[in-house]
């Protein structure tokens, strides 16, 4: 389902800060070498994650599901100074494409990068997260969530990306189709947590934004 109409797209797109270069190329890469390209994060969204980055100043971000590594540079673009990016994929055959471009961005030396299962992995990550990007396995939304916000404090940002699920979450519900109930869940989930506060933003795919309390 789109949202709005591609010419409406483009204007945004074209209203909003340019791309950088070197995510123009991520973006040719991906679609060249790597299957599923539409799970790049891509321009306008990955403008958002920057703004609301460089908006929060986090000292250490997390992020659960690099794909090839757009939004974790998108998000490093507004880390401070000495803070440090925790990506989480179980994908390692895109690790070495991910690290170059870590390393040409500038923030490679700030970007840890971790294959696995995210949920074993956080846990173990010894640090309390400012921004907190989940982006993964939709089936595993409400643990990550719920893992993840144990590594957060008062003021700690959660996003939650792909929650309109192409629209579907306000259609017939197919009984079969277990992902769409899962974020049907967690979005009634997210809202009633008196733990967090939560707006979601009709960005892409849909965005939710939580502020933890």
């Amino acid at each position: 389902m789109h949202f709005l109409s591609p010419i409406l797209e483009d204007y945004i797109r074209n209203s909003s800060a340019e791309e950088p270069e070197l995510l123009r190329e991520l973006t040719r890469e991906t679609h060249l070498k790597v299957v599923r390209p539409r799970m790049l994060t891509g321009h306008f969204q990955g403008r958002v994650l920057s703004m609301l980055s460089k908006i929060i100043r986090p000292k250490n971000i997390l992020e659960i599901g690099t794909y090839t590594g757009y939004s974790a540079i998108c998000m490093a673009e507004g880390m401070r100074q000495g803070g440090q990016l925790h990506t989480i994929d179980i994908n390692e055959e895109l690790t070495e494409l991910q690290r170059r471009y870590f390393d040409r961005s500038g923030f490679g030396k700030q970007i840890v990068q971790h294959t696995g299962d995210a949920l074993t992995v956080i846990p173990k990550l010894d640090h309390i997260f400012d921004l907190v990007f989940i982006d993964a396995e939709k089936m595993d939304y409400p643990q990550y969530y719920e893992t993840a916000l144990q590594k957060t404090k008062s003021g700690s940002i959660i996003l939650s990306d792909n929650v309109l699920w192409s629209g579907k979450v306000v259609e017939p519900l197919d009984p079969k189709d277990k992902t769409t109930k899962i974020l049907l869940d967690y979005n009634r989930k997210l809202k009633a947590d008196k733990r967090v506060e939560t707006v979601l933003l009709p960005i892409r795919d849909g965005l939710t934004l939580c502020r933890v309390l």
